[in-house]
């Protein structure tokens, strides 16, 4: 570690053509600016003498670099006054030049006024004595990423490599994505690169926040990619590269585009708490701003060899992707007139699976003044829907009897309502493990080719004892019976299409029995959905393909 009589420390290097045109105090300053040494230092120096072009000295520092140049720096490092902490380090690599580390969610950087003790620049000191020799309250740190921001960090473990990462990112050399969890469904589609090129500078009102600005912000470019959206689209996953540095880049640029961060208070406040109140989240899920820094590559700068490292998000990242990727599992319940289909859903509803039922649905939308109400008596008048009252099912029984046409135009007013209905009850119980509506055509009307349940849970009992019921305790006709039954398709076909299928040939107790058996396998099946959510987000944060934006 340098102590008092510390000679001063010279430092070499040789000015990119990139950076022609850019003033010499910004140059430098930016290659010193992880030890803490400002713009106003840099310029003391330069007025000392101290920064030297070409073995000149330079004293102005509005002079600008064409690029070529050779730097010589002479600047005293007195080593860094940092007391070392002991704390956890997940420690990805290290090789006594340079160390990759997976920073949690939580955890500062650097010391910042009012916080001079428990950051990682702390914990680093620490784990690497070596560390110390370097100036200000920043050894070892090239780049940094917020406290709640969780991933990986890139950090020199001496003056050198410092000295040359910390121009490599200067001169955008070093690649860094971040996986990120948004609030609705950003542009373009999945499979795409979209781009932000908005300048960042200081809120003009709120001087804690960054804000894009149309006036005296700095250059700062990222690019996105759609991975997943969560179902009902109130949240994404997204792939975010950064192409500059600025502070909360990430955060100011897609809330700028209409998505901020999920988790963000800061810059997306309304949604973060619109979210926790329509989809009932717990809190506890959403503990910071949803960012991971997922990747990064590197040349190391005394080998040349090119590394790349990813880190998969933390716990909390994965448990709220999860909670959110999860759907309820939807059951249509189906089968023949008098099977004991209503029977069976009654048995599942008392285990608590919430329950939908197409027949209530329908005597709702039959009310006077009512949607089916009002589209029928548009169409047929006051013949079906008369005007001080409900429709008139006799009559619309009769009518669908009469003409095939009619029928299919009555099913083609009234389904679509249905349908609707349904879906709004299984986005109320979309947290639920299970829900269950009792759709007798269902499969009739398409609506398991069109993904509208996941399984379809069918209702056997034989055709004699189903029809005696229908006569005996509905008092229907046996042509109502026929009626009825040739709507629908054959009971060999209907069964046959089905998923999964509960017996009821033998007693009401013997059916309640039969209930608690579905049940459980429809459990497995919806445990097995979850399963496969979780798999498929995992695949979506393993080593990404080699796509560039």
């Amino acid at each position: 570690m340098h102590t008092e009589d510390s000679t001063p420390e010279i430092l070499h290097f040789s000015v990119p053509a990139q950076a022609a045109g850019t003033r010499l105090d910004a140059y430098v300053a930016t290659l010193l600016a992880p030890d803490g040494v400002s713009r106003g230092k840099v310029q003391d120096l330069m007025r000392d003498g101290c920064v030297l072009v070409d073995g000149e000295a330079w004293l102005k520092s509005k002079r600008k670099l064409a690029g070529g140049e050779t730097l010589e720096i002479r600047l005293e490092l007195p080593g860094t006054d940092l007391v070392p902490e002991a704390g956890e380090l997940c420690v990805l690599y290290e090789d006594g030049l340079v160390a990759v580390i997976d920073k949690p969610a939580g955890l500062t950087v650097h010391p910042a006024p009012g916080l001079d003790s428990g950051t990682l620049a702390h914990r680093i000191v620490h784990r690497w004595p070596q560390a110390r020799d370097m100036e200000g309250s920043r050894p070892g740190i090239v780049h940094r990423i917020d406290k709640d921001t969780s991933g990986l960090l890139l950090v020199a473990l001496d003056e050198g490599m410092r000295l040359a990462l910390s121009e490599d990112f200067a001169l955008r050399r070093v690649d860094k994505e971040y996986l990120a969890m948004v609030h609705g469904v950003p542009v373009p589609p999945v499979g795409e690169w979209g781009f932000i090129e908005d300048p960042i500078g200081r809120h003009p009102r709120q001087k804690t926040k960054m804000a894009v600005t149309a006036k005296g912000g700095r250059e700062a470019k990222s690019a996105w990619k759609l991975l997943w959206t969560a179902p009902g689209g109130r949240v994404s996953l997204v792939r975010v590269k950064i192409f500059t540095g600025r502070t909360h880049q990430i955060r100011v640029h897609m809330a700028h585009i209409g998505h901020p961060l999920v988790g963000d208070v800061v810059y997306g406040s309304r949604e973060h708490a619109d979210m926790l109140r329509d989809m009932g989240l717990d809190r506890t899920l959403v503990p910071r701003q949803m960012l991971h820094a997922w990747r990064l590559g590197f040349t190391h700068p005394q080998s040349g060899q090119v590394h790349e490292f990813f880190c998969e998000p933390p716990e909390d990242f994965r448990a709220l992707a999860v909670a959110l990727a999860h759907t309820v599992h939807r059951v249509g319940i189906v089968g023949m007139p008098g099977c004991g289909k209503t029977a069976l859903a009654e048995f599942l509803a008392e285990a608590g699976v919430p329950l939908f039922s197409a027949d209530q649905c329908v005597a709702e939308l039959y009310a006077q003044d009512a949607d089916g109400w009002l589209m029928l008596r548009r169409r047929f008048g006051s013949e079906l829907a008369p005007e001080n009252g409900p429709v008139d099912k006799a009559a619309l029984f009769a009518a669908m009897r009469s003409s095939e046409n009619t029928r299919r135009e009555i099913l083609s007013v009234v389904h679509p309502l249905v349908r609707h209905r349904m879906e709004q009850f299984w986005q109320a119980h979309v947290h639920a493990p299970l829900a269950a509506a009792e759709v007798p055509l269902l499969l009739e009307g398409g609506w398991k080719d069109e993904g509208l349940v996941d399984t379809v849970l069918g209702v056997n009992c034989p055709e004699a004892v189903r029809r005696e019921h229908l006569l005996t305790q509905r008092n229907w006709d046996r042509e109502t019976v026929a009626t009825l039954e040739s709507w629908q398709w054959p009971e060999r076909d209907k069964l046959a299409r089905c998923d999964l299928v509960a017996d009821n040939t033998g007693s009401l107790d013997d059916l309640r029995i039969e209930a608690r058996r579905v049940l459980d396998l429809l459990a497995a099946r919806a445990a097995d959905q979850t399963s496969r959510a979780k798999a498929a987000l995992t695949a979506l944060w393993a080593a990404p393909e080699a796509d560039a934006p």
